[in-house]
């Protein structure tokens, strides 16, 4: 039986030259992702005959592996990990397969797995320039925020990238982004708060870029991300103080890009979780890719 383990921070060594192999553009294939968010997901690994295999809990709590990441022969990589659920008496499940990854599966393996899309999973995909520049009739409103904050508030952007110090005051804003929210009405926001935590506790460990909108000297929103490949930085977190600070979102949106990301084609700004206010707030960007995910099953089962 494989010796899964859990995503720690010391295993980033292990783990992250298997994730610097893949171009899919997943947010799943992250690092920071694996390891910040593995309370949550309860997320395992193993590393077996040069292949990354990764396991963990999905939204309903249901055992699910990721596509096995390595150089070699691809089905008998799969079949490791259809066997480990076997020995684990559960019902084999392949997630978050995106449509590349799907063509790779069956031309090793064809017509033995069946696919349902997951749509609450599904990776917004931008490209900078599009950010950046806010371009066109479609995204006439998103300039309107972003040039009535410029032009009506005292306002700057800090890169908490050239100045990792600043990473503190993010902490202190998360504390009252937190309050604002209200931990207590929406439980989920323990793991939120966690995984941020954590992601700027070990900022520069994790190859973090962020950076931070103030208004009047203070900070009234931040943004961390990360290199996801070689043409796309995955956005991790995005916090704004907005029942204070209308615009506060938009304007932070469109300055990290500009100041930490421009060097990459694409921006990855992760799933909408299946909540109608962020997947209606992630399509009125007109993302260039809505990057499709899938679970597979075995056919028959």
């Amino acid at each position: 039986m494989l010796s899964f383990k859990e995503v720690e921070l010391d295993d980033k060594p292990l783990i992250k030259p298997f994730l610097e192999q893949q171009n899919y553009r997943s947010s799943d294939f992250c690092f920071t992702n694996l390891c910040c968010w593995g309370i949550k997901y309860q997320t395992q690994f193993a590393i077996h005959d040069d292949w990354l295999l990764i396991r963990f809990k999905d939204d309903d709590n249901r055992l699910s592996y990721l596509k096995p990441l390595g150089k070699g022969n691809l089905k008998e990589a799969i079949e490791i990990v259809m066997d480990d659920a076997s020995q684990l008496g559960i019902p084999f499940r392949l997630s978050s397969v995106t449509p590349r990854m799907l063509k790779e599966i069956e031309a090793v393996m064809p017509g033995v797995f069946r696919k349902v899309p997951n749509r609450k999973i599904f990776d917004y995909i931008y490209t900078s320039d599009k950010l950046i520049h806010l371009k066109g009739k479609k995204l006439q409103s998103k300039r309107n925020y972003v040039n009535r904050f410029k032009k009506r508030d005292n306002w700057e952007y800090k890169s908490l990238t050239d100045n990792p110090d600043l990473v503190n005051e993010c902490k202190q804003m998360l504390e009252k982004w937190m309050e604002e929210k209200g931990e207590d009405s929406d439980p989920s926001l323990r793991f939120d708060h966690h995984a941020t935590r954590m992601m700027l506790d070990n900022f520069e460990y994790l190859e973090l870029r962020g950076g931070a909108v103030y208004r009047e000297g203070q900070m009234i929103a931040f943004s961390v991300g990360s290199k996801l490949t070689q043409d796309t930085l995955d956005v991790h977190v995005e916090k704004a103080m907005s029942d204070d600070v209308s615009g506060a979102y938009a304007i932070i949106n469109q300055q990290f890009v500009k100041h930490e990301a421009g060097d990459f084609t694409y921006i990855n700004r992760e799933e909408d979780m299946g909540l109608k206010s962020l997947r209606r707030a992630k399509l009125s960007y007109r993302p260039d890719i809505l990057l499709e995910k899938y679970t597979l099953r075995l056919k028959g089962k």
